[in-house]
């Protein structure tokens, strides 16, 4: 274990942890948010996705936990089930040498009746969607009168989906809190006002990109038409021995159809998507996770929600109808400072000016790639 987790003096059940994890060190959004954290500090963090947010406001988090309180002491709110979910595994992770530290994930699409009675076994911690959440407050079924920690992860998305006035109502609920830990990619006006409101001399935290935290993604564009798409996704996955992809299209119906064909096409392949319940969702994410599936197929409502640190490559299939969209979904592969490989496909001169645009604004270098029976980057 390097100087900087040791530095932290932190108990010996989450070094152990982070031993068993495997990490060669602190990373720059895990260095400059546990030491205020611990110290009880108002946190507000931009940070790129996939730089170890989650180990950086859950290590602080579990360490203050008193296991001889009986009630929920922390609280993380999540914009989709599916990060609620992933937080909720790492959350575990991270205390699993820790006894007595309940952790409940709660959100819709789940039987309110099974997490009234997970709630009832006194958890330490609960993530939340925040619809959800208010759900529970308002029929009484958690109580949160002991929590001292707040967490609003991905906040600039869960505002954007038009949470704020869960979350506002949220907070207005917590009074007796100690500290709240903003962490988002950007920080939007929303997310602003919540820490103008809510923070007192917050901890302003920005994690650049650059060469020591920038996911190493190499990113190319594809002109085929959108009849040789599939052929270009099996092309691509065989000549350059890619183990495991992510394909993204903008429609329910369209992943439909793409799954089909990536299947017909011998590909151990399924989807994720709008009309899919909740618990088929949590099946097909944990198969792929296993290593179960070699392709997923979704729509923009995975890209913030799987959190994998194999997946080799990342296909637009279609371009991204928002321009955040590009970089959330390419951020699902390069992770754990693995190199990971994103293709977007233009079928049209709309597809060429609107990638165009995405590449402006995220400064992405986007090269032309170029297939002849076997891809060879175009020089």
């Amino acid at each position: 274990m390097t100087n900087e987790f040791l530095q932290m003096n932190l108990s010996p059940e989450i070094m152990r942890a982070l031993d068993k994890k495997g990490f060669d060190g602190a990373t720059p959004v895990q260095a400059m948010t546990i030491p205020p954290m611990m110290e009880w500090k108002d946190i507000i963090a931009k940070a790129p996705t996939g730089t170890g947010k989650t180990f950086a406001f859950g290590i602080p988090l579990i360490e203050h936990i008193d296991q001889e309180d009986p009630r929920v002491q922390a609280l993380i709110l999540a914009p989709t089930r599916e990060l609620a979910l992933q937080i909720c595994s790492e959350l575990r992770f991270i205390a699993q040498f820790k006894s007595g530290i309940g952790i409940v994930t709660i959100y819709g699409g789940q039987p309110i009746a099974t997490q009234i009675q997970a709630l009832k076994k006194r958890p330490k911690i609960v993530v939340a969607t925040p619809g959800r959440l208010q759900d529970h407050i308002n029929r009484r079924t958690v109580r949160l009168d002991g929590v001292q920690t707040i967490v609003l992860d991905e906040a600039d998305r869960m505002l954007d989906m038009g949470f704020y006035k869960d979350v506002t109502k949220i907070l207005d609920s917590m009074p007796q809190k100690r500290n709240l830990a903003l962490l988002s990619a950007t920080l939007s006006r929303e997310v602003m006002d919540i820490g103008w409101i809510y923070q007192r001399d917050a901890v302003e935290i920005t994690v650049p990109e650059d060469h020591n935290n920038k996911p190493d993604i190499k990113q190319y564009s594809l002109k085929t038409s959108e009849s040789g798409k599939i052929g270009a996704i099996r092309s691509i996955m065989q000549s350059e021995n890619h183990e495991r992809a992510i394909v993204f299209c903008n429609t329910k119906h369209k992943v439909k159809r793409i799954t089909k064909w990536l299947s017909a096409e011998g590909f151990a392949a399924d989807c994720i998507h709008g009309d899919v319940s909740q618990n088929v969702r949590e099946r097909v994410l944990n198969t792929f996770r296993k290593g179960g599936l070699r392709i997923l197929i979704a729509t923009d409502v995975a890209a913030r929600g799987i959190d994998v640190d194999d997946v080799d490559t990342v296909f637009n299939y279609d371009i991204p109808n928002e321009n955040d969209y590009y970089t959330h979904r390419i951020g699902r592969t390069g992770r754990a400072k693995k190199h990971g490989v994103a293709y977007t496909f233009i079928s049209n001169m709309t597809d060429t000016i609107r990638l165009g645009e995405i590449a402006k604004l995220t400064k992405a270098k986007i090269s032309p790639f170029l297939m002849e029976g076997t891809s060879k980057e175009a020089k």
